[in-house]
């Protein structure tokens, strides 16, 4: 199983799903994975990232709005703003998940699937995500 791997298809069904204004249901799950070859366990990581953050889809952009400055959810890429609602999924709710490579992850896939400037810009808010939830905790 790849998890990089995971995370990009997680992305991808968020992304679509925000862009869609649709929840997560077996038809879209069905559709999403005709004609690719993965194997079980990444599809059920995957899956847990993006129920897990659909969830909980209140709750972190909240967190999101309130780590970055003069920004909110609904201003941001489709793109950008789906990988830091997946990261702070993550960085919340999968203590089995270390936060260093939860942040290095969604800067990765930034890079791959936005800009050079996201990539910074995701980074500087998980970090900042990432030290409430320390002292929160």
């Amino acid at each position: 199983m790849s998890r990089r791997k995971a995370r990009e298809f997680a992305l991808q069904l968020l992304f679509q799903l925000d862009f869609t204004n649709s929840e997560l249901n077996d038809d879209i799950w069905n559709e999403f994975w005709t004609g690719t070859d993965v194997d079980n366990e990444t599809k059920d990581f995957a899956l847990s990232l993006v129920t897990g953050t659909q969830e909980n889809i209140g709750t972190l952009d909240d967190t999101i709005t309130k780590t970055a400055d003069n920004w909110s959810v609904d201003r941001m890429a489709v793109v950008d703003r789906n990988i830091l609602r997946a990261a702070a999924y993550e960085l919340f709710y999968r203590d089995d998940i270390p936060h260093a490579v939860t942040i290095n992850e969604a800067v990765e896939i930034a890079k791959k699937f936005s800009s050079e400037d996201s990539s910074l810009f995701i980074n500087g808010i998980l970090d900042k995500i990432h030290r409430l939830k320390a002292n929160t905790s």
